[in-house]
């Protein structure tokens, strides 16, 4: 989940901006890639890597990435890069965006592996977090500097260099040192102890899946992974809170892995049950259908049996599937034992003391048994409440499932990817400015080839690098201003050649305000607590 110069060296779709009208409206920018959007099949999600997303729908049809469109009416003075649909995507948003409404605690985090200078893909990152700090949250920027070790070979020195620049370009755009936590992975040490507890729930072969890692991966880069699960569960350690990660859609490996870290952690696991026996999740809608019909079948529609419903779910649910043949085998199994909803918490891996207070702790009837308990009274959200307050009382940690929000890539200035490589195609944040202005004016566009097949047909602006300067970062908070370049644009009314001059001025501008302002926090740099100089071997 760091945010590093590959992971923003990736190339953005083409993007259907739709605009009517003198606002910025859900439909503005599409959250689906385009209509014609060109993708392979399957999409990769490389962490390291720096492979082009050409079609983001099928990040939501994979990978169970939600569209962000859906929970932007429930966040508060949305940012505007939600607004305008740069971040297209989210995982488990809402009760982030219900804490935000309500005031109550939530946490942002965000890493950045410190292998070069910060650039204007970085500043998106930058921005989300110092945007969440503002609602209120606990806000958190770190220096992946294990990760930059192990997984890229940068040596310490290096590694500090750019991990202060990462640092002042953070403080420049507005982070709060003093309401936030600034940290780097090789100098926290409670972070290195949690990582060590997620580590004992990991193993090689699930790490290998996940990233392809072989017999030739060395143990650090193995072990940089599970520092980076510390990372995104840290903002919990004192209490569970939700949190969300900002990322580009190439991290999802890294957060899929987390929620997953997060719920074995758990001491309790909470889930829906109709008997004693066990039910996969994909056994359960099967076991809520023949429980609903037992009127239909029961001798005793108050006291259906599991063997009555096995003979009503063979007979009704004619497709013969593994799922259903399990579901009616464990049903027949049961015999003549009541099929009856209950709320059931199981052991994942709590102590005997945390399972006894567990047993106490649920009113009303239950049933125990070895390894979970069935609570007939309890809803699925009210055992789940119980069952963190018996955890954390008994020093297990609670975690919820971290949640993440996705943005698109930006498009390199020459047109392809945005490359640290190559220095025509990305802005850093330590360019002078006359040299931010000269990119700018050389960047490539989605103009037509003569000013009069402009002026008939309009601009490209769905294409064009030099638009996406504009919603991404020029236009700032001011939607009505992107708007209008973009109309103009697609309407015929501005050139090419006015667009960049005054795209490369405000980039100049923004460029020359920036440096500035991370002049004025290098003096103070020494005050906060943050250790930029490693005193590590300089290997």
């Amino acid at each position: 989940m760091t945010d590093s110069d590959s992971h923003h060296d990736d190339a953005s779709p083409d993007e259907d901006r739709r605009q009517s009208g003198d606002s910025w409206r859900e439909s503005d920018l599409r959250t689906d890639g385009g209509a014609d959007a060109a993708g392979a099949d399957e999409v990769k999600l490389d962490p390291w890597g720096s492979s082009t997303i050409a079609d983001y729908r099928k990040l939501f049809e994979q990978f169970g990435i939600e569209e962000f469109d859906a929970v932007l009416p429930d966040v508060p003075n949305p940012h505007y890069l939600m607004r305008r649909g740069v971040i297209f995507g989210h995982r488990d948003y809402d009760p982030v965006a219900e804490a935000m409404r309500e005031g109550e605690e939530f946490a942002a985090l965000s890493g950045f592996m410190p292998t070069g200078d910060p650039h204007i893909g970085h500043k998106m990152v930058f921005d989300e977090i110092i945007w969440h700090q503002q609602q209120g949250a606990d806000a958190y920027g770190l220096i992946a500097d294990l990760e930059a070790h192990a997984a890229r070979g940068l040596t310490w020195a290096e590694i500090d260099e750019h991990a202060r620049s990462y640092v002042l370009s953070l403080l420049a755009l507005g982070f709060d040192p003093e309401e936030g936590e600034l940290y780097r992975q090789s100098e926290n040490r409670e972070l290195q102890d949690l990582a060590f507890e997620l580590g004992a729930e990991a193993n090689a072969s699930e790490l290998q899946a996940i990233y392809d890692f072989d017999g030739e991966t060395n143990i650090s880069y193995m072990q940089s992974v599970v520092t980076q699960m510390a990372d995104i569960l840290y903002p919990q350690l004192d209490e569970p809170k939700p949190t969300v990660i900002p990322v580009g859609p190439d991290q999802d490996p890294h957060m899929r892995l987390a929620r997953d870290l997060a719920a074995r952690m758990r001491y309790f696991g909470v889930t829906e049950a109709f008997a004693s026996f066990e039910a996969q999740p994909e056994e359960r809608p099967l076991l809520r259908q023949a429980y609903d019909a037992r009127a239909e079948y029961a001798e005793d529609a108050e006291t259906p049996r599991c063997g009555e419903a096995a003979d009503w779910l063979r007979d009704n649910e004619p497709a013969s599937t593994d799922v259903r043949e399990s579901t009616v085998e464990k049903l027949a199994n049961a015999g003549k034992e009541p099929l009856r909803p209950r709320t059931r918490i199981f052991d994942r891996r709590a102590t005997e003391e945390a399972f006894e207070a567990l047993i106490e702790a649920v009113d009303g009837e239950k049933r125990v048994y070895d390894e979970h308990v069935d609570a007939f009274d309890l809803s699925q959200s009210e055992a789940e409440e119980l069952a963190r307050e018996v955890e954390l009382d008994n020093g297990g940690y609670g975690f919820l499932p971290p949640s993440s929000v996705y943005h698109r890539f930006m498009t390199g200035l020459t047109g392809g990817k945005m490359s640290s490589s190559v220095p025509a195609s990305h802005i850093s944040l330590l360019d002078d400015p006359e040299d931010g202005y000269d990119k700018v004016k050389s960047a490539t566009t989605g103009g037509r080839a003569t000013a009069e097949e402009q002026r008939e047909k309009g601009g490209k602006a769905d294409e064009c690098p030099v638009y996406e300067l504009y919603a991404y970062l020029l236009s700032g908070d001011d939607d009505e201003f992107a708007t209008e370049v973009y109309e103009e644009c697609v309407g015929g009314e501005r050139l090419c050649g006015g667009c960049k001059e005054q795209a490369a001025e405000l980039m100049a501008e923004f460029l020359e305000d920036h440096q500035e302002k991370r002049a004025e926090w290098e003096e103070k740099l020494d005050e906060l607590d943050i250790d930029l100089d490693s005193d590590r071997k300089r290997s």
